[in-house]
C-alpha cells in the first residue's frame, strides 16, 4: 500500500497538467485507474456569455481531462492495463436551452473517449463515461444579469 497524497491540480490550466503528471507517475510509478471527475458550469443565453468563459468552459470540461489522460496514457500503454473513466453528463448526449457551452463541452468529451475506448482495446485499456442526469451543485441561483457568478466548479 501507499501512503496517500495530495496533489492539487486545477484541470482547467491545462499548462500544469503534465508537471502534475510526471509528480504523479514519479511518486507512484504508475496509475492503475484514473477517473477525470472535475466540471465547470455556467447557466446563461449563448448572446449573454462571453467567448472567453466559453473557453473557460471548454478547457475545464474538455482540454483538461484530455491533457491529463493524453499524460497518463503513455504509461498505462506500456504496461498494458488500466482503466480510464470519464464522469460526464447527460448533457454530453443531449442539449437543453441556457447551457450551450457545458453541452457543447461534454458532447466534445464524450466524442472523444469514444474514440478513445476503440483505440484502447487492443492494449487492454477500459475506458468509461458516465453520464449521470441533473445534479444540484449549487444552493443558490444568481441575479440573472451577472452571468459570471453563475458558474459552478
Amino acid at each position: 500500500t501507499y501512503a496517500p497524497k495530495l496533489i492539487l491540480l486545477d484541470i482547467s490550466d491545462t499548462n500544469c497538467i503534465q508537471d502534475v503528471a510526471k509528480e504523479i507517475l514519479n511518486c507512484y510509478g504508475c496509475v492503475d485507474v484514473l477517473i477525470n471527475n472535475a466540471s465547470m458550469k455556467v447557466k446563461g443565453a449563448v448572446q449573454s456569455i462571453s467567448l472567453e468563459l466559453d473557453k473557460k468552459i471548454m478547457d475545464a470540461n474538455y482540454f483538461g481531462p484530455i491533457t491529463l489522460t493524453k499524460a497518463i496514457l503513455p504509461n498505462m500503454i506500456s504496461r498494458r492495463m488500466g482503466h480510464i473513466v470519464l464522469v460526464n453528463s447527460i448533457q454530453g448526449k443531449i442539449g437543453i436551452p441556457f447551457r450551450a457551452a457545458y453541452a457543447a463541452s461534454k458532447h466534445a468529451a464524450v466524442g472523444f473517449f469514444d474514440c478513445l475506448r476503440a483505440e484502447m482495446e487492443e492494449f487492454d485499456i477500459s475506458v468509461s463515461t458516465v453520464n449521470p442526469t441533473f445534479i444540484c451543485s449549487y444552493y443558490h441561483q444568481p441575479a440573472p444579469d451577472n452571468w459570471e457568478a453563475s458558474i459552478w466548479k
